[in-house]
Formats: C-alpha cells, sequence, structure tokens
C-alpha cells in the first residue's frame, strides 16, 4: 500500500509555483512502539507555509526536499501507544501527505465537534489566533475602533467579530469590493476600505473618524505602514502576520518606524497562537458562546484533494480565498 505525499522540489525566490512541489508515491509509514499511524483527514492552508520555505522562524525552515510542514486534523487508524486508540480523532503537526507516523505523546485528542472542519476554523489556529491576538495583545475595550487588514480572511474576519461582540466599532480592509462586501454584509463589520481601489489612508481616514486604537495587522508593508498615522495615543498594533511579505525577495517595511511608536506612545507586539495555550480552553468556550448566540459567523474556504494543496496556498497568497482556507484530504469518520 502506498501513500500520497507532497514535497517541496526547490525553494521559491518570488513567487510561489506550482512547480516547487512535487507530488509522489512514498512507502505507507508504520508505527514504532509509543507512535500511531494517522490518516489526514483536513490540512489546514496558512500564509506560514510561504513564511517556512523563507527560512528559521518559530520552527526550522523548510528545505529542498522535505514534505511540506502543515497543521492537520487527523484520525488513528493504528496505535502503539496506551495513549490513543484506533478511531481517535487528533491535532497533529504534520505534513502534507495521506498517511504520517507520529508519537502519541505530541498529539492533542480533540472533542467531538461536527464538523470536523470547524475545528480548523473557529475552533482552531483561525479562532484562537484571532481571540488570544485581539485579547491578550490588542486589548480592546468596549467604544473602541478595531482596524482589522485582511479582514475577509481566516483570522481577520474571527478578529472583527470578536470585536463586534466586544462592542467595539470595527473597521476592515480588504482587497476588491466583493470582499468589501462581504465583510460588512455578512460578518457584520461597520466599514471596510478596498485597499485595491487607491487612496487607501484618505479611504481609511474617513471610515475611522475617531481615529484607531487597536489594529490588528495581518499583512505587514504598506498597508501597514499607512495605517500607523492614524492611530491614537497609547494605541496598540497587534503584529500578527505580514502576507504582503512573503511572496517577494524585496520585502518591505513601514518607513515611519520608530518615529509614529514614539510620538504617539503606541505599543506593537508580535505573537503567535501558541503562546497563549494555557488558555486555550478559555478561548473555546467564548467562542463557542459566541456562535451559539449568532455573534461569530463560521466562514470556510474547503479546497478538496491533497494533490491541490500547492494551487491552494498559492491562491491564498493572492487573497483568492474567503475565510479559513483548508484542504480536504479524507471524509470526516462515520
Amino acid at each position: 500500500m502506498t501513500n500520497h505525499q507532497i514535497t517541496v522540489a526547490s525553494l521559491p525566490t518570488a513567487a510561489l509555483e506550482a512547480r516547487h512541489f512535487q507530488l509522489s508515491n512514498v512507502p505507507m509509514p508504520e508505527p514504532q512502539e509509543g507512535e500511531v499511524l494517522l490518516r489526514t483527514i483536513l490540512m489546514s492552508i496558512d500564509a506560514a507555509n510561504r513564511s517556512w520555505m523563507q527560512g528559521a522562524t518559530y520552527r526550522d525552515a523548510v528545505k529542498p526536499g522535505d514534505a511540506m510542514p502543515t497543521y492537520a486534523i487527523c484520525e488513528v487508524v493504528e496505535s502503539r501507544s496506551p495513549r490513543l486508540s484506533s478511531g481517535d480523532i487528533v491535532a497533529a503537526e504534520s505534513v502534507w501527505a495521506d498517511h504520517v507516523t507520529r508519537p502519541a505523546h505530541k498529539l492533542q485528542k480533540l472533542p467531538k465537534i461536527t464538523p470536523l472542519s470547524h475545528l480548523l476554523s473557529v475552533y482552531g489556529i483561525a479562532g484562537k489566533t484571532a481571540f488570544h491576538g485581539l485579547l491578550s495583545v490588542g486589548q480592546p475595550l468596549a467604544g473602541e475602533t478595531i482596524v482589522v487588514s485582511a479582514a475577509a480572511g481566516s483570522v481577520g474576519g474571527y478578529v472583527g467579530q470578536i470585536g463586534k461582540a466586544l462592542g467595539c466599532r470595527v473597521v476592515g480592509i480588504a482587497g476588491g469590493p466583493d470582499k468589501c462586501a462581504y465583510v460588512t454584509d455578512h460578518l457584520g463589520f461597520d466599514g471596510c476600505v478596498d485597499y485595491r481601489a487607491g487612496g487607501l489612508f484618505k479611504a481609511l481616514k474617513a471610515a475611522c473618524p475617531d481615529g484607531v486604537d487597536v489594529y490588528f495587522d495581518n499583512v505587514g508593508g504598506q498597508i501597514l505602514e499607512t495605517t500607523l498615522p492614524l492611530m491614537n495615543e497609547r494605541g496598540r498594533v497587534v503584529c500578527c502576520g505580514a502576507i504582503s511579505q512573503y511572496d517577494t525577495d524585496t520585502p518591505t517595511g513601514p518607513r515611519n518606524l520608530p518615529g509614529l511608536v514614539v510620538v504617539k506612545r503606541l505599543r506593537m507586539e508580535g505573537f503567535i497562537v501558541m503562546d497563549f495555550a494555557h488558555n486555550d480552553a478559555k478561548a473555546t468556550r467564548a467562542l463557542q458562546t459566541w456562535v451559539a448566540e449568532g455573534k461569530i459567523k463560521v466562514s470556510e474556504d474547503i479546497v478538496d484533494g491533497l494533490e491541490n494543496a500547492p494551487a491552494a496556498l498559492i491562491g491564498l497568497l493572492n487573497g483568492d480565498n474567503t475565510g479559513k482556507r483548508m484542504v480536504r484530504v479524507g471524509p470526516d469518520p462515520a
């Protein structure tokens, strides 16, 4: 029995392309003592996948020949550990493949939530990143103004909805009129600015007449530079990602640092979701409550087929997703 796997054929120096990946058949892995064999159900597709190809970050750099790393929801097929049993659903640091083996002690057994895709979106990486970043780093108060870039994306959409649930005014930044309409009409933001339409500073200033108290930054670069002058004194900038910088060999940064940070006494802080894992249970309870109350709408963008993972990542980097993007490799258990 063979196993399908996607490896990195070569590292890109500019835009990521399909030729940078290779789909191949490899032997079916066999679990050793203390390990389990996993069947991949869903794989998370994130801008971070691209950043790992640029060099070491909070994890080792991805090199040519490596199977592409991912966060995945999997089913235990065979267990050689008392920690897990066949049929258990787990979260795993995995790779783009049909099957993998992993040490049981490094896996997280997941609760019974249907559909399983919600464990990658609202109750998974996307929702928890939004919750922890906004509350623990941004620390918004009711009545404040929050601006969110990549507002139609996997994290940004939840940031805005959480902000609304907390009593804040929320303005999104997204690419194109359709996405902006989705952000306001479906997700309930108070406004959304189309960065592709030109005149971003003027439009954002008009949408935030009282300035910006919290900016949740998913893109970096020019949009971050444009937003900083609109920050109020003691404003907070939550640095979650820099998707505008990942797919180029000539990254740019804000030219108005550190001047504006000093003059406005701003606080800029980066984070990754694992920093606040100790608060994950609180995040899940809050998110489940808001979903049940209709204050958060779950938005998912699911691409079918392991072979389509490269196209799914390339599309994400080009902004063609709405909501949390993931790849379905196999069906949910019956």
